[in-house]
């Protein structure tokens, strides 16, 4: 499968809509993501054009959202990157104590997975964070499922490291979540 790897346009929000809304159907959604797909499905119009614009490769630089996108302009997959500062509480409730990245919405179609899409994905988000000189990047985390075994497995071919201690995300009912880490390159 040919496919690019690109940070969204600010004009995009309806692609963006669209293939978040095709991730938050996805069987196992209700591990993966903090909506649902009704909760997605009836956010106004403004909401995603503000999303996308603040994700965008020109947007504020607190957010990015990469997307692989098929030869045909199809998106065949996502991931977003959010910016978290040491000492300023993130929208999770916690508060780093190093300057991070936090990689969330990560998504690949069906049709897309087994074909380096997510590695591709992840290889954008990771350079974008090291690539971030104010403030310099020290890690990059993420949280998956405890039962998301597919995700966990992805991750940790993709070298990120868990302590293996359960936490609660603040807001989530889902409250069983591993926190995985990759940290900086020779660091």
């Amino acid at each position: 499968m040919d496919y690019a790897i690109r940070a969204v346009r600010a004009d995009e929000w309806e692609k963006v809509r669209e293939l978040r809304l095709a991730a938050l159907r996805d069987p196992v959604a209700h591990l993966a993501f903090l909506e649902t797909y009704e909760e997605g499905l009836a956010r106004p119009e403004s909401f995603w054009k503000e999303r996308t614009a603040n994700g965008a490769e020109d947007g504020p630089g607190a957010v990015r959202q990469f997307v692989a996108e098929a030869a045909d302009g199809r998106w065949v997959g996502t991931a977003t990157v959010l910016l978290e500062r040491a000492g300023t509480e993130t929208y999770f409730g916690d508060v780093p104590k190093t300057d991070q990245t936090h990689v969330v919405g990560v998504y690949v179609r069906d049709e897309a997975r087994g074909a380096g899409v997510i590695d591709a994905l992840f290889a954008a988000a990771a350079a974008w964070s090291w690539s971030l000189t104010d403030p310099r990047i020290e890690r990059v985390r993420l949280y998956a499922h405890v039962d998301n075994e597919r995700a966990r497995a992805v991750y940790r071919r993709l070298g990120f490291e868990t302590d293996g201690v359960p936490v609660a995300l603040p807001g989530s009912e889902v409250a069983h979540e591993l926190e995985y880490e990759l940290p900086r390159p020779g660091a």
